[in-house]
Protein backbone atom coordinates (compact mmCIF):
# COMPACT_ATOMS: atom_id res chain seq x y z
CA UNK A 1 0.00 0.00 0.00
CA UNK A 2 1.77 3.27 -0.71
CA UNK A 3 1.60 6.30 1.41
CA UNK A 4 -0.23 8.04 -1.26
CA UNK A 5 -3.54 6.43 -0.57
CA UNK A 6 -4.38 8.07 3.01
CA UNK A 7 -4.16 11.70 1.11
CA UNK A 8 -7.28 10.79 0.20
CA UNK A 9 -9.02 9.49 2.87
CA UNK A 10 -11.53 11.43 5.27
CA UNK A 11 -9.75 13.42 8.16
CA UNK A 12 -12.18 11.43 10.77
CA UNK A 13 -10.82 8.10 8.99
CA UNK A 14 -7.39 9.31 9.40
CA UNK A 15 -8.02 10.06 13.06
CA UNK A 16 -9.79 6.70 13.57
CA UNK A 17 -6.90 5.21 12.22
CA UNK A 18 -4.41 7.42 14.31
CA UNK A 19 -6.47 5.96 17.56
CA UNK A 20 -6.36 2.83 15.76
CA UNK A 21 -2.56 2.53 15.62
CA UNK A 22 -1.94 3.73 19.46
CA UNK A 23 -4.05 0.85 20.23
CA UNK A 24 -2.44 -1.53 18.28
CA UNK A 25 0.71 -0.03 20.00
CA UNK A 26 -0.55 -0.45 23.15
CA UNK A 27 -1.65 -3.45 22.85
CA UNK A 28 1.62 -5.13 21.28
CA UNK A 29 3.80 -3.46 24.02
CA UNK A 30 1.29 -4.90 26.91
CA UNK A 31 1.51 -8.26 25.29
CA UNK A 32 5.48 -8.40 24.59
CA UNK A 33 5.62 -7.73 28.43
CA UNK A 34 3.26 -10.24 29.47
CA UNK A 35 5.08 -13.08 27.25
CA UNK A 36 8.58 -12.00 29.06
CA UNK A 37 6.81 -12.23 32.70
CA UNK A 38 4.86 -15.56 31.40
CA UNK A 39 8.73 -17.00 30.46
CA UNK A 40 10.72 -15.83 33.17
CA UNK A 41 9.36 -12.91 36.06
CA UNK A 42 7.55 -9.69 36.66
CA UNK A 43 11.10 -8.72 37.77
CA UNK A 44 13.13 -9.51 34.23
CA UNK A 45 9.78 -8.35 32.31
CA UNK A 46 10.33 -5.02 33.68
CA UNK A 47 13.82 -5.11 33.49
CA UNK A 48 13.79 -5.56 30.15
CA UNK A 49 10.81 -2.92 29.49
CA UNK A 50 12.90 -0.73 31.20
CA UNK A 51 15.32 -1.33 28.39
CA UNK A 52 12.88 -0.83 25.92
CA UNK A 53 11.45 1.94 26.63
CA UNK A 54 15.17 3.80 27.35
CA UNK A 55 15.61 3.54 23.48
CA UNK A 56 12.10 3.90 22.68
CA UNK A 57 11.63 6.82 24.25
CA UNK A 58 14.70 8.88 22.42
CA UNK A 59 13.44 8.10 19.33
CA UNK A 60 9.75 9.27 20.14
CA UNK A 61 10.95 12.45 21.34
CA UNK A 62 13.39 12.75 17.85
CA UNK A 63 10.31 11.99 15.63
CA UNK A 64 8.55 14.49 17.09
CA UNK A 65 10.52 17.09 16.82
CA UNK A 66 11.51 16.77 13.36
CA UNK A 67 7.61 16.39 12.76
CA UNK A 68 6.23 19.64 14.79
CA UNK A 69 9.96 21.94 14.40
CA UNK A 70 9.95 21.07 17.56
CA UNK A 71 13.97 22.90 18.04
CA UNK A 72 16.46 21.29 20.20
CA UNK A 73 17.01 22.88 24.03
CA UNK A 74 13.77 24.41 23.57
CA UNK A 75 12.94 24.41 27.45
CA UNK A 76 9.51 23.50 28.98
CA UNK A 77 7.71 24.63 26.08
CA UNK A 78 9.22 22.64 23.81
CA UNK A 79 8.83 19.41 26.03
CA UNK A 80 4.96 20.94 27.08
CA UNK A 81 4.58 20.59 23.00
CA UNK A 82 5.78 17.21 22.57
CA UNK A 83 3.93 15.54 25.13
CA UNK A 84 0.91 16.05 23.69
CA UNK A 85 2.65 14.48 20.66
CA UNK A 86 3.43 11.38 22.19
CA UNK A 87 1.55 8.10 20.55
CA UNK A 88 -0.68 7.40 23.72
CA UNK A 89 -1.95 10.91 24.05
CA UNK A 90 -3.89 10.33 21.60
CA UNK A 91 -5.34 7.25 24.48
CA UNK A 92 -4.85 8.58 28.16
CA UNK A 93 -5.91 11.64 29.47
CA UNK A 94 -3.44 13.96 30.18
CA UNK A 95 -2.86 17.20 31.63
CA UNK A 96 -0.65 19.96 32.48
CA UNK A 97 -0.88 21.74 35.95
CA UNK A 98 1.49 24.34 38.39
CA UNK A 99 3.14 25.97 35.36
CA UNK A 100 5.86 28.47 36.78
CA UNK A 101 8.42 30.17 34.63
CA UNK A 102 11.20 27.08 35.59
CA UNK A 103 8.82 24.18 36.27
CA UNK A 104 5.20 22.40 35.44
CA UNK A 105 3.65 19.47 36.72
CA UNK A 106 2.44 17.03 33.80
CA UNK A 107 -0.40 14.69 35.17
CA UNK A 108 -1.43 10.91 33.82
CA UNK A 109 -5.07 11.63 34.76
CA UNK A 110 -6.29 8.58 33.27
CA UNK A 111 -4.15 5.35 31.98
CA UNK A 112 -5.89 3.34 29.74
CA UNK A 113 -3.71 0.39 30.56
CA UNK A 114 -4.00 1.35 34.44
CA UNK A 115 -8.07 1.47 33.75
CA UNK A 116 -7.98 -1.78 32.17
CA UNK A 117 -6.29 -3.17 35.34
CA UNK A 118 -8.66 -1.85 37.59
CA UNK A 119 -11.76 -2.72 35.15
CA UNK A 120 -10.54 -6.27 35.42
CA UNK A 121 -9.99 -6.17 39.34
CA UNK A 122 -6.46 -6.43 38.99
CA UNK A 123 -3.40 -4.69 40.91
CA UNK A 124 -2.30 -1.74 39.34
CA UNK A 125 0.61 -2.36 37.09
CA UNK A 126 4.21 -1.19 39.32
CA UNK A 127 5.28 1.04 36.64
CA UNK A 128 7.13 3.32 38.17
CA UNK A 129 10.81 2.45 37.61
CA UNK A 130 10.03 2.22 33.72
CA UNK A 131 8.53 5.73 34.26
CA UNK A 132 11.23 7.35 36.03
CA UNK A 133 13.25 6.24 32.55
CA UNK A 134 10.79 7.02 29.96
CA UNK A 135 9.95 10.45 31.11
CA UNK A 136 13.28 11.41 32.00
CA UNK A 137 15.12 10.57 28.51
CA UNK A 138 12.32 11.80 26.75
CA UNK A 139 12.95 15.23 28.56
CA UNK A 140 16.37 15.11 28.43
CA UNK A 141 16.17 14.62 24.50
CA UNK A 142 13.92 17.30 24.42
CA UNK A 143 16.29 19.69 26.15
CA UNK A 144 19.63 18.09 28.35
CA UNK A 145 18.66 20.90 31.00
CA UNK A 146 15.22 19.20 32.02
CA UNK A 147 14.99 17.55 35.63
CA UNK A 148 12.73 15.19 36.04
CA UNK A 149 10.94 14.46 39.45
CA UNK A 150 8.45 11.62 39.88
CA UNK A 151 5.46 13.00 42.57
CA UNK A 152 3.84 9.33 42.25
CA UNK A 153 3.51 6.21 40.46
CA UNK A 154 2.28 2.86 40.69
CA UNK A 155 2.87 1.31 42.87
CA UNK A 156 3.55 4.38 45.29
CA UNK A 157 0.61 3.92 47.92
CA UNK A 158 -2.06 7.07 48.24
CA UNK A 159 -5.22 8.70 47.04
CA UNK A 160 -4.99 11.05 44.70
CA UNK A 161 -6.45 12.39 40.97
CA UNK A 162 -4.30 10.84 38.77
CA UNK A 163 -2.23 7.70 37.73
CA UNK A 164 1.14 9.06 37.68
CA UNK A 165 2.42 12.85 38.02
CA UNK A 166 5.54 14.09 37.07
CA UNK A 167 7.61 17.52 37.91
CA UNK A 168 9.56 18.62 34.96
CA UNK A 169 11.84 21.86 35.80
CA UNK A 170 15.09 23.56 34.10
CA UNK A 171 17.94 26.30 35.70
CA UNK A 172 17.99 28.59 32.38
Amino acid sequence: MSINILKDLPKDTLIGMLEDFAKNWLAHDGLWFQAVEKENDMKTAIKLDTEAWDKFTRIEARRIMARHNIAENGGLDALKKALGFRLYAVLNVQEITEETKKSFVFKMVDCRVQSARRRKNMPLFPCKSVGIVEYTEFARTIDPRIKTECLACPPDEGDRDFYCGWRFSIEE
